[in-house]
């Protein structure tokens, strides 16, 4: 009742609960000095004059100080692709409010800052590009010397779209656009760095998604052979994508504890994070179906825009958004022509991260309210025009339009769930009778795909710098008859600690409080690329029954040996070694192969009781989850509030390892789509001044803005994966914004308006409704 398929309880969830977790702000090193940095107050101009006080010029660095390091260059292969040089302290000039100019050191955190407000700063102020409209002018300064224009990258992709264009009879055009969102995860950026003598290794503890990447990272900037830099994950608050880049303060803490050999710490407040922080989510899409009479969409036509910030992030870079945009803006349907020009474009903003959901928030988005235009357009129920358009499973395994490989589930399934679960004709005779309260109800849908678990491939085509080849685990029977797992990724809130035990204890069958897992240190682990792209628990969990069932075999010719009994009549059975008659525990053969080796037999595997397990799944190019969100709103058109009045999930990852942790992941995201889609919102004045600097301002749903999501499951194993897993870690967080605005335009249609930009602030919704009065 432990092992694949058991809602287990989280065994990280103890020591959290009690304030017993060690992030990198719990740790203290002897002679630990804090760090802060002077950031720029303006987006965009040239530093003119930069001094320390003369009191503390040995505190106070700037980019002219930092001998030996590199900039952050985060090099793509994509056709086109320009990069950019990212450096840890701004040398002359700055592009985005917030950007590291430079940095102060002192015994404590409050010192250094006020020795940073000591600094003397003028720049010269440029104008700023705030908008990606504005960097594409063709007079616009470039953001980047060298550069032809704005662009990180421009992409063009086009499938057998005129021939069915041609065809269609129904031609729709909509344009919908996601504002710009900070990630707030509940712990921000975080790094203490010192040098080890006696290993002459520089340490860094970093709050890290990724921490083998992050050496490779601190190498190549630090002009150090990886061996000579260890960097150490400990619990970490939250990642969301945040967590998954080499930040220039981790370049800044890493240097100093390189150069003063001593430990160095930087923690980022929340305000920090809010203005200075990565941006994400903002896209703009333009869009046109070419769709038969009844709202089957033959053809695709998409301009995708997405505003990259100042700089390419290393090591996904800027070219991941648009190269995701592409690949996956055809979703779950069966589109048979497709043509898509998407660009990222350098603005004086944050650097655009990757975020939980990476891209497929935004394309979901785009798609799901074109379906509803779609149906409208046909005089078609909504709910109906999606159905016919999904995949019928009878497809599957199905390679949509834009070559992405279905790997199976029933999407008109999930659909179909949905809206029996949210009592679909009972809402549209709701609607028809009218409210009392003179609200309007609406409801709708949205289906969506999430490709997990991709590799090299996949990876490779982004033309990225570091690509993910094999997972692999270490499994160790200690002394004891325990088990030890080593892994190369992170766990920063996915419970790996619990998952990746209980499939250790399905192959071997040891209790799950005798199986330690051991994560986010390159000093003990195996390498990997890191957690994200929910590819966790396929990968590792895949090599972690590798590595279990490599000792299957040892643990029996041992134990048969002691038992005197043949080794074909010997097997592993729930954790003990049993022969015809007689049975050994896993203990007993851990004490003979470490404490008494007489009793060894002759030919035993001299590899012992340690394993490490290798890892791919059978497809390189990712298994996809699919899910059906199905939001029920109440709008009150005189003040513009939308309130939830019911949330349905219905989703298939497969085969799930811990069903609780599932509905964890899947709540958890839920939430912050709900954020996306009702209040979260990085605004910038037209200088480029962010104008959400604290939480009274950047506004996160509350306890009473969540609905009481309810969740159904299907479950549709992968052909592809160990157990048939896939991802769900992004899964909850795509929809949202989808469901959400295609029920409030199903609530406000018969008023002639339409909503299509994120967040849906009563503002503009108001905006939208005073507008189809003026139409009217």
């Amino acid at each position: 009742m432990s092992g694949v398929g058991a809602r287990v309880l989280r065994r990280e969830d103890d020591r959290h609960l009690r304030g017993r977790g060690q992030f990198v702000a719990d740790l203290h090193l002897p002679g630990q000095q804090e760090v802060a940095f002077l950031r720029s107050p303006v987006a965009h101009g040239l530093i003119r004059h930069l001094a320390a006080p003369d009191d503390a010029r040995d505190r106070v660095f700037a980019q002219a100080d930092l001998g030996g390091l590199k900039p952050i260059v985060a090099r793509s292969t994509l056709p086109g692709y320009r990069d950019s040089e990212w450096h840890a302290l701004a040398p002359g000039r700055v592009r985005f409010v917030g950007e590291p100019v430079a940095m102060a050191v002192a015994p404590d955190r409050a010192e250094a800052e006020d020795l940073v407000e000591r600094i003397a700063l003028e720049i010269e102020e440029w104008p700023a590009l705030v908008t990606a409209a504005q960097a594409l002018a063709a007079d616009a300064p470039r953001l980047h010397d060298g550069w032809p224009d704005n662009r990180f990258v421009s992409l063009r992709y086009e499938k057998d779209f005129e021939r069915h264009a041609a065809a269609a009879p129904v031609v729709v055009r909509r344009q919908v656009r996601l504002s710009r969102q900070a990630i707030v995860p509940l712990e921000g950026k975080a790094v203490l760095a010192t040098w080890d003598e006696r290993a002459g290794q520089l340490v860094v503890h970093t709050a890290t998604q990724v921490p083998h990447m992050i050496r490779s990272g601190l190498a190549e900037t630090l002009g150090l052979d990886e061996h000579a830099i260890r960097v150490i994950a400990p619990d970490v608050g939250g990642g969301f994508g945040y967590k998954l880049i080499l930040q220039p303060e981790e370049l800044c803490v890493a240097w100093l504890a390189l150069t003063r050999r001593r430990p160095f710490r930087y923690v980022e407040d929340r305000r920090e994070h809010l203005t200075a922080g990565a941006n994400t989510r903002q896209h703009a899409y333009d869009l046109t179906a070419h769709a038969d009479e009844e709202g089957r969409i033959l053809a695709l036509d998409a301009h995708v825009t997405v505003d990259g910030g100042a700089y390419s992030n290393w090591p996904f870079t800027a070219g991941i958004e648009p190269g995701q945009a592409t690949g996956n803006l055809p979703g779950p349907y069966a589109i048979r022509g497709y043509r898509c020009r998407t660009e990222c474009v350098a603005t004086n903003k944050p650097a655009f991260l990757p975020y939980r959901g990476v891209a497929r928030t935004g394309v979901c988005f785009a798609i799901e309210l074109l379906v509803d235009a779609v149906a409208r357009a046909v005089g078609r129920d909504p709910v109906d025009v999606r159905r016919d358009n999904l995949v019928p499973p009878a497809a599957m395994p199905f390679e949509n339009v834009a070559g992405k490989r279905y790997d199976g589930g029933d999407y008109p399934g999930s659909l179909e769930r949905a809206r029996e679960a949210v009592g679909f004709d009972a809402i549209r005779a709701r609607q028809a009778a009218g409210e009392a309260d003179g609200r309007r109800i609406g409801v709708g849908f949205a289906t969506y795909t999430e490709q997990t678990a991709h590799g090299a491939k996949v990876f490779g085509a982004w033309g990225l710098p570091i690509v993910p080849g094999y997972e692999q685990a270490v499994a160790r029977i200690t002394p004891d008859g325990a088990l030890e797992l080593r892994v190369g990724l992170q766990s920063h809130g996915q419970g790996l600690e619990t998952t990746l035990a209980q499939i250790a204890h399905e192959e071997l069958g040891l209790p799950l409080e005798r199986i330690r897992v051991i994560h986010g240190d390159t000093g003990e682990t195996p390498f990997s690329t890191g957690t994200y792209a929910s590819r966790a628990i396929v990968w590792a969990g895949g090599a972690v029954a590798e590595a279990c069932r490599a000792l299957k075999p040892r643990l029996v010719a041992i134990g048969a040996h002691l038992m005197q009994a043949a080794v074909a009549e010997t097997r592993l059975d729930r954790g003990r070694i049993v022969a015809p008659l007689a049975e050994a525990s896993i203990r007993e053969v851990a004490f003979a192969w470490y404490r008494d080796p007489t009793r060894l037999p002759p030919d035993v595997d001299p590899r012992g009781l340690e394993a490490v397990g290798g890892y791919r799944p059978a497809t390189d190019t990712g298994t996809f989850s699919y899910a059906t969100h199905a939001a029920v709103v109440a709008v009150d058109p005189d003040l513009g509030a939308v309130e939830i009045l019911d949330y349905v999930v219905v989703e298939d990852c497969g085969r799930r390892i811990n069903p609780m942790v599932v509905d964890g992941q899947t709540y958890g995201g839920t939430v912050q789509g709900l954020g996306s889609a009702l209040f979260e919102e990085s605004a910038y004045s037209a200088d480029g001044q962010p104008l959400a600097s604290t939480f009274a301002d950047y506004l996160l749903p509350g306890a009473a803005d969540v609905p009481a999501i309810r969740i159904l499951h299907m479950e549709t194993p992968s052909p592809h994966t160990t157990y048939g897993a896939r991802g769900v870690g992004e899964g909850g967080a795509i929809a949202p914004p989808a469901a959400i605005f295609n029920a409030v335009n199903d609530a406000i249609h018969p008023l002639g308006a339409v909503v299509g930009e994120t967040p849906l602030t009563p503002r503009r919704l108001l905006a939208a409704l005073a507008e189809a009065r003026l139409d009217r």
